[in-house]
C-alpha cells in the first residue's frame, strides 16, 4: 500500500508539472498573440541585462587567465630547460659551476611559486565570483516561470469574473489560487530585486583585486628573477675572465655572397685558407671525346631567357645547372647541395595542383610551439608540433586579440570538414611558417 502511495504521489507530481507547462505555454502563446496582457518590469529587465553582461566578461576574463596561466607554464618549461642545457655544457672544471647550478634551481622554484600564487589569489578567486552566478541565472529562469503563472491566473480569474454565468464557487478557488501565485512570484522578485543590483555593483571591487594581484605578483616576479639574472651574468663575466683569451667572436658574413633567408651557411673563410676554393660536388655524365664537359653552360646575357640557354655537350638536369650557376660564385660546397636540392624539389613539384586542398578562406600555417589543453568546445586541442592552418573568422567582430581561427592540418586531410575541425587557439603558442 505504501508503495502504491508512493507511485501515486510521484505520479501525481509528473501531472501536475505536465499541467503547468501545458498552461505556461498556452500563457505565453496569448501574450505573444496579444490576445493576454503580461506583466512588465523594465527596471528588473535591466537587471537582468546587466547581469548576462557581467557573466559574459566574468568568463571571458577567466578564459583569457586560464590562458596566462598556460602560457606561464610553458615559458617556465623553456626555462627550465635552458637551465638544464646551461648545466651540461658547464665543465666541472669551469669556475663558478656550484653557482651556476644553484642559480638554475632559484630559477625553477621562482617559475613555480609565481604559476601557484597565481592560481591561489587569482583563478581561485576568478572560479568562487564565477560561482555564484549559476544560482542566480537558474533563480532569474524561476522567476520568469512564475510570473507566467501569476498572469494565467490573474486572466482566469478576470474570466471568471467577466462571464454571464458566474460560479461564485469557481471564482473563491481562481481568487485564491491568483494570491498563492502571486505570493510565490513576489517573494523570488523581491530577492532578486535586491541581490541583482549589488552583484552589478560588486564588479568594479572584483577586476580590481583580481588585476591588482597579478599586477602585483608579476612585479615582485620579476624583480626576483632579474637578481638571479644578474648573479648568472657575474658567474659567466668570471668565466670569461679567466679563459678570456679563448673568447668566441661572431664575424659577419659578406652582403655580397649571403645566402637567400632560410637557406643559412657559414661565411665563406679568407681568401688563400685550403677551403677557400669550395669542393663543387656535381654530378657529370663521362666526358665526351669532343672535351667539353656536360656539366659545361654557355653564360647568358642579362636579357636571354632561361629557356634559350645553350647547353654544351647534351641536356643537363635543372639541379646540375644550379649548382654550376652556385659553383661559379664560389659559394662552399653545402651551399651548392642545399641551392640544388631547393631547385630540384621546386622542379618536381611544379606540376602540382597548388592549393586546390586547402580550406576555403586559408591565409597562412602556424606550427604549435607548445602544448595547449583547450578549456572550451570552441578551442583546439593542441601538441607541440601539430600544423594548423590558419582562416578568418566568420564574424571578425568575434575574434579576439591574440586568439586565432583554423584547422589541424591533419584533421583537415582526414575529414575535409570546417564545421567539425575548426576552433580558436591563443596566437602565442604558435609559430608562423608559412
Amino acid at each position: 500500500m505504501a508503495e502504491m502511495g508512493s507511485k501515486g504521489v510521484t505520479a501525481g507530481k509528473i501531472a501536475s508539472n505536465v499541467q503547468k507547462k501545458l498552461t505556461r505555454a498556452q500563457e505565453k502563446v496569448l501574450q505573444k498573440l496579444g490576445k493576454a496582457d503580461e506583466t512588465k518590469d523594465e527596471q528588473f529587465e535591466q537587471c537582468v541585462q546587466n547581469f548576462n553582461k557581467q557573466l559574459t566578461e566574468g568568463t571571458r576574463l577567466q578564459k583569457d587567465l586560464r590562458t596566462y596561466l598556460a602560457s606561464v607554464k610553458a615559458m617556465h618549461e623553456a626555462s627550465k630547460k635552458l637551465s638544464e642545457c646551461l648545466q651540461e655544457v658547464y665543465e666541472p672544471e669551469w669556475p663558478g659551476r656550484d653557482e651556476a647550478n644553484k642559480i638554475a634551481e632559484n630559477n625553477d622554484l621562482l617559475w613555480m611559486d609565481y604559476h601557484q600564487k597565481l592560481v591561489d589569489q587569482a583563478l581561485l578567486t576568478m572560479d568562487t565570483y564565477l560561482g555564484q552566478f549559476p544560482d542566480i541565472k537558474s533563480r532569474i529562469a524561476k522567476r520568469g516561470r512564475k510570473l507566467v503563472d501569476y498572469d494565467s491566473a490573474r486572466h482566469h480569474y478576470e474570466s471568471l469574473q467577466t462571464a454571464k454565468k458566474k460560479d461564485e464557487a469557481k471564482i473563491a478557488k481562481a481568487e485564491e489560487e491568483l494570491i498563492k501565485a502571486q505570493k510565490v512570484f513576489e517573494e523570488m522578485n523581491v530577492d532578486l530585486q535586491e541581490e541583482l543590483p549589488s552583484l552589478w555593483n560588486s564588479r568594479v571591487g572584483f577586476y580590481v583585486n583580481t588585476f591588482q594581484s597579478i599586477a602585483g605578483l608579476e612585479e615582485n616576479f620579476h624583480k626576483e628573477m632579474s637578481k638571479l639574472n644578474q648573479n648568472l651574468n657575474d658567474v659567466l663575466v668570471s668565466l670569461e675572465k679567466q679563459h678570456g683569451s679563448n673568447t668566441f667572436t661572431v664575424k659577419a658574413q659578406p652582403s655580397d655572397s649571403a645566402p637567400e633567408k632560410g637557406n643559412k651557411s657559414p661565411s665563406p673563410p679568407p681568401d688563400g685558407s685550403p677551403a677557400a676554393t669550395p669542393e663543387i660536388r656535381v654530378n657529370h655524365e663521362p666526358e665526351p671525346a669532343g672535351g667539353a664537359s656536360p656539366g659545361a653552360t654557355i653564360p647568358k646575357s642579362p636579357s636571354q631567357p632561361a629557356e634559350a640557354s645553350e647547353v654544351v655537350g647534351g641536356a643537363q638536369e635543372p639541379g646540375e645547372t644550379a649548382a654550376s650557376e652556385a659553383a661559379s660564385s664560389s659559394l662552399p660546397a653545402v651551399v651548392v647541395e642545399t641551392f640544388s636540392a631547393t631547385v630540384n624539389g621546386a622542379v618536381e613539384g611544379s606540376s602540382g595542383t597548388g592549393r586546390l586542398d586547402l580550406p576555403p578562406g586559408f591565409m597562412f600555417k602556424v606550427q604549435a610551439q607548445h602544448d595547449y589543453t583547450a578549456t572550451d568546445t570552441d578551442e583546439l586541442q593542441l601538441k607541440a608540433g601539430d600544423v594548423v592552418l590558419v582562416i578568418p573568422f566568420q564574424n571578425p567582430e568575434e575574434q579576439d586579440e591574440g586568439w586565432l581561427m583554423g584547422v589541424k592540418e591533419s584533421d583537415w586531410n582526414q575529414h575535409k570538414e570546417l564545421e567539425k575541425c575548426r576552433g580558436v587557439f591563443p596566437e602565442n603558442f604558435t609559430e608562423r611558417v608559412q
